[in-house]
C-alpha cells in the first residue's frame, strides 16, 4: 500500500521522518546520509535550480502487511521503493529511504526531489492512480499479502489530500446505495458539499469520465478507487434501478391480482343478489356476513367430506331396500 504526498518544506518532512525513534536510513542517492541537517541542505540546494515550484517535496509511505515480514529485510524493502519509484516515474532524482518501527507493521518513508537532476520537474498528476496501479503489480509480483480494502482504513489518522479522499470514497459508495440515476447522487453528494463533474468524448455528448468535488480538491472517480470509475458507478446506477422497477413490477402485478379478484367477487354477489331482499346491502356488508368469510380451500378435507356424504347416502339407500349394511 502506498501513500503519495507532496509537500513544500523538506526540513519539516525529514525532520520528522529522520528524527523520529528506531528511524532507519537504509538508502539515498544525491544526498549525504549524516543526519537531518545535511539531508535538508542538499535537497534544498538542487530545488534551487526551480524556485517557482512551491511543493517541491516528494513523500511516499510504502506498507506493507504485518503477515509479510517474514519476506521482507531492509535491501528487499529498498529495491521494491526502487521498483515502486521506476513504474510511477520518479527517475533521475535525489532521494532516501527510510524505515520506521513504530506500527506493527512494516513500512518506509520515502522522500524524493520533485525538481530532478536536470532541473526539470517530476509531475505530480495522477499520483494516486499510478499508486494504486503500481501497488497492486508488486503485490502481485511478489505474493505479498492482499489489504482489506479501504473499509478498514483508520480515518482519524488520515490528513490532507488523503483524508478527503476517504471522505469522498465514503459518501459516494453511501450515495450509490440508494441512488437510482446520476441525479439522484448528484443530490445525495450535494447533502455533504461534494459536487459532480463529467469529461465528455471530444465533440460528443458522451460522458467517458467522471471526477468529484469536495473544496478545492478534485479527484477522478477512478483515482479515488477503481472501483469508483464512471463505468462502474454508472453500472451500479443501472443495477438498482433494474432492481427497483422489479420490486415496483411485481407490487404492481399483486395490486393488479387484487384488483381482479375483488371484481370477480364484486360481479358474483351482485349476480346473486341482484333480485333478492339482500340487494340494497352494501358491498362489503354482503362480503363479511358468514356464507362469504370462507377459509383457505382445503383439497384433503373437501375430498373427506365426500366420501362421508357417499357413505351416508349408500346406507340411507341400501336402509330404503331393506338390507342391512
Amino acid at each position: 500500500m502506498g501513500k503519495p504526498i507532496t509537500g513544500r518544506s523538506f526540513g519539516g518532512c525529514i525532520r520528522y521522518v529522520v528524527d523520529k525513534q528506531e528511524a532507519k536510513i537504509l538508502a539515498a542517492e544525491g544526498v549525504r546520509m549524516q543526519n537531518a541537517s545535511t539531508l535538508t541542505h542538499d535537497f534544498n540546494l538542487q530545488r534551487k535550480m526551480r524556485p517557482e515550484l512551491g511543493k517541491a517535496v516528494g513523500h511516499l509511505v510504502l506498507s506493507w502487511s504485518k503477515e509479510d515480514l517474514a519476506k521482507l529485510n531492509d535491501d528487499i524493502m529498498v529495491e521494491r521503493a526502487k521498483e515502486y519509484m521506476e513504474k510511477v516515474g520518479i527517475r533521475d532524482t535525489q532521494f532516501v529511504v527510510v524505515r520506521h518501527s513504530d506500527r506493527d507493521h512494516p513500512h518506509l518513508h520515502l522522500i524524493y526531489n520533485r525538481v530532478d537532476n536536470n532541473g526539470k520537474t517530476i509531475p505530480d498528476k495522477n499520483n494516486f492512480a499510478k499508486n494504486v496501479k503500481a501497488c497492486k503489480e508488486i503485490t502481485l509480483k511478489y505474493g505479498y499479502h492482499l489489504g482489506e480494502g479501504k473499509e478498514q482504513v483508520n480515518r482519524q489518522a488520515l490528513k490532507g489530500k488523503e483524508k478527503i479522499r476517504y471522505e469522498l470514497y465514503d459518501a459516494i459508495k453511501a450515495g450509490m446505495k440508494t441512488a437510482t440515476n446520476w441525479k439522484g447522487l448528484e443530490t445525495e453528494l450535494a447533502k455533504k458539499g461534494i459536487k459532480i463533474a463529467y469529461k465528455l468524448r471530444s465533440g460528443t455528448s458522451e460522458v467517458q469520465g467522471v471526477s468529484f468535488e469536495k473544496g478545492d480538491i478534485k479527484m477522478k472517480g477512478s483515482a479515488i478507487d477503481r472501483s469508483l470509475s464512471f463505468a462502474k458507478i454508472d453500472a451500479t446506477l443501472n443495477r438498482n434501478q433494474q432492481v427497483q422497477l422489479y420490486h415496483a413490477a411485481r407490487q404492481a402485478n399483486e395490486t393488479s391480482k387484487a384488483n381482479v379478484l375483488w371484481e370477480a367477487i364484486r360481479q358474483s354477489v351482485q349476480a346473486e343478489y341482484r333480485h333478492s331482499p339482500d340487494g340494497g346491502k352494501g358491498l362489503l356488508q354482503i362480503l363479511l356476513e358468514p356464507q362469504f368469510v370462507a377459509a383457505a380451500p382445503d383439497p384433503m378435507g373437501d375430498a373427506d367430506i365426500a366420501r362421508r356424504k357417499r357413505k351416508k347416502h349408500e346406507a340411507e339407500h341400501s336402509q330404503s331396500q331393506g338390507i342391512s349394511m
